[in-house]
This record gives structure tokens, C-alpha cells and sequence, in this order.
């Protein structure tokens, strides 16, 4: 945890960083491919729902879902096509999706891991703390939750597909950093490019809730070797016996 995130200045990613998402991205994407498979005991079968991030589909998630599957785990995006922001009041907004996500879990006894990249963590976060009976735990990765300003640089992105901005007030702002009521891990680089890495750290220690750093860039988060590895420990712990992060 870093308790001086409330007072630090933050400023958004610097240029360099953000010209060069692609190729970091790229070259993520091959050590991805070249790894070797993590070896790990078979997973419980529990559902695993994937949340993309502003812009993007669950094809960008493909990666990091295939090794869910591989891992022993019941793998899948969050079936809504792109990612183009909450449309209307946020709160019906994020109770349709609620309901949404009841009618993937429908066939599951166990509950579920909600994975969020960016944009899409808000949603897991949020939706853990409507559905927490349904919910065993929440990771996100370059999830800006803990933000009172745009620190980022999706502000334009988000306007060209919802034709808004996206606005952060105190009340929003309380609600967002509010850490659901179960185990939650945020998973961030100091070399994210489009989100300032400090709104991705929880403000104070809380029981079962963590921040884990990784070295790599916002756009190839999904397919990152350091994050498959976090994501995989995560889910290997189980339910109800959670445990901090350790790095290999």
C-alpha cells in the first residue's frame, strides 16, 4: 500500500509513455507467446467474468481468458460486445449489467471472479458491491478508481463513443474509492502510459485488499507475463482463505 497517494500531486502519463503503448505492447504480446506455461495445480472450476476496457471487447481480453480456461477455471467475457462506456444513470446502467452478469452465473453454484482491465475494473468493483453474495473476489489491472480528476488520456476516447466526458465528482469520487467488502487486488504499472499509475492504489490498508505492481504497459496488461502470473496466484486461492500476494 502507498498512504501518501491523497497527497502527492498527480499528473498524467507522460507523452513518451503513452507514444509508446504500441510497441511496449507488442513486445509484451511476443514474451507472452514465448513464456513458459505457468505450472500450476488444476483450478476449482469457479466462474471467471472479464470486464474489457474503454474501446475494446472481449477479444482484447482473449489471452488472458484462454489462460483462465487453461488454468481450470470457467473462463468468459462479459458478452456485451464493446466496452463504450455507461449509457444514461450510471447506477440503472450498472444494474442492468448486474442482471446481466446473474444470467452468466445462472448455471454456477460457485462464486465468481469478476477481472477487470481499465474502465472495466469500476464495473467489477461495482457490481461486487451489489452482487457480493455472488462475488469471491475482484482483480483489476490500470483501473483508475482512486482518481478526482482525469488523470488519464481516454478523456477524448470516451467523449468520441459516448458523446460525453467522463466527470468525476466528490460523491462519485468516495463511491469509486470505496473498496468492495471482499478480497480485491489492483494490479499497476509505473509505466502505464494512458492511466496514472497512483489512481490505481488504494489509499489506506484494508482487510483482504491489495495493490501489486507490475513492469509493463496499459495496453498490453492482458496478454502481460508478470500479470498472468498474479491473476493465476489469485485465483488459486480458496474461497474464503485469502492470502496476501507474494512474488516468485
Amino acid at each position: 500500500m502507498v498512504d501518501t497517494v491523497a497527497y502527492a500531486p498527480i499528473k498524467r502519463p507522460r507523452l513518451a509513455l503513452l507514444c509508446s503503448e504500441p510497441w511496449r505492447a507488442a513486445r509484451e504480446y511476443v514474451a507472452h507467446k514465448v513464456a513458459p506455461a505457468v505450472r500450476l495445480a488444476p483450478g476449482d472450476g469457479h466462474p471467471v467474468i472479464l470486464f474489457p476496457g474503454l474501446g475494446t471487447s472481449g477479444r482484447a481480453l482473449a489471452p488472458l481468458c484462454e489462460r483462465c480456461r487453461l488454468l481450470g477455471y470457467s473462463a468468459v467475457d462479459w458478452g456485451r460486445g464493446y466496452n463504450t462506456g455507461p449509457q444514461g444513470d450510471f447506477d440503472t446502467w450498472l444494474e442492468a449489467l448486474g442482471a446481466h452478469v446473474d444470467g452468466l452465473l445462472a448455471t454456477f453454484k460457485q462464486s465468481a471472479t469478476l477481472i477487470g482491465w481499465s474502465l472495466g475494473g469500476l464495473y467489477a468493483r461495482e457490481l461486487a458491491k451489489l452482487r457480493p453474495q455472488r462475488v469471491r473476489q475482484v482483480i483489476t489491472f490500470g483501473t483508475p478508481f482512486n482518481a478526482m480528476a482525469d488523470h488519464t488520456h481516454v478523456g477524448w476516447v470516451y467523449r468520441l463513443l459516448s458523446g460525453t466526458g467522463l466527470q468525476f465528482n466528490p460523491e462519485l469520487s468516495r463511491r469509486l474509492r470505496t473498496s468492495p467488502p471482499l478480497p480485491t487486488t489492483s494490479i499497476y504499472s509505473r509505466a502505464d502510459g494512458i492511466v496514472a499509475w497512483q489512481t490505481c492504489l488504494h489509499e489506506a490498508p484494508a482487510p483482504q485488499v491489495e495493490d501489486v505492481e507490475i513492469d509493463g504497459s496499459h495496453t498490453g496488461m492482458g496478454w502481460n507475463p508478470a500479470l498472468l502470473a498474479v491473476v493465476a496466484d489469485r485465483l488459486a486461492q480458496p474461497e474464503g482463505r485469502w492470502r496476501p500476494y507474494v512474488r516468485q
